[in-house]
């Protein structure tokens, strides 16, 4: 069952900034920058068990409060910019709230072995034959 990670969209916090880079006349006077944040520990729309797994899998990602930054400066456009970071952060939430699947561990044929020791055989000899004696 997948998370539906809109539900969190009316959470979330924005803040602008004057971004950096390219704006030619506007540079100094429209805010562009975007940051997201999104409060991991205060929210009531996801379990614990989903907010401890977020916080363990994004921990570089958050802050001492608990709170979730993305910041996105990439686009020209303040709505641009807002658009992106949402999209950054659903896909970041819905990545760290998938379950990893158990790896089955496969064994070895015989034939596979056996392939493995021959090759292993013949590097060793290849060696062997380039060791030189001197008497």
């Amino acid at each position: 069952m997948a998370f539906n990670v809109s539900i969190l969209h009316p959470e979330l916090d924005f803040k602008t900034a004057r971004s950096g880079g390219k704006g030619g006349q506007n540079v100094n006077k429209v805010e562009t920058k975007v940051e997201l944040y999104f409060n991991v520990k205060n929210t009531s729309s996801l379990t614990d068990d989903q907010k401890n797994l977020i916080l363990q899998k994004l921990k570089n990602r958050i802050n001492s409060e608990g709170r979730l930054m993305i910041s996105c400066q990439t686009a020209r456009s303040q709505f641009a910019n807002k658009k992106k970071a949402i999209q950054r952060f659903d896909e970041l939430l819905t990545k760290a709230l998938e379950k990893k699947k158990k790896r089955i561990p496969t064994a070895l044929t015989a034939a596979q072995k056996a392939k493995r020791l021959q090759l292993k055989k013949r590097h060793s000899e290849k060696k062997e034959m380039r060791k030189g004696s001197f008497d």
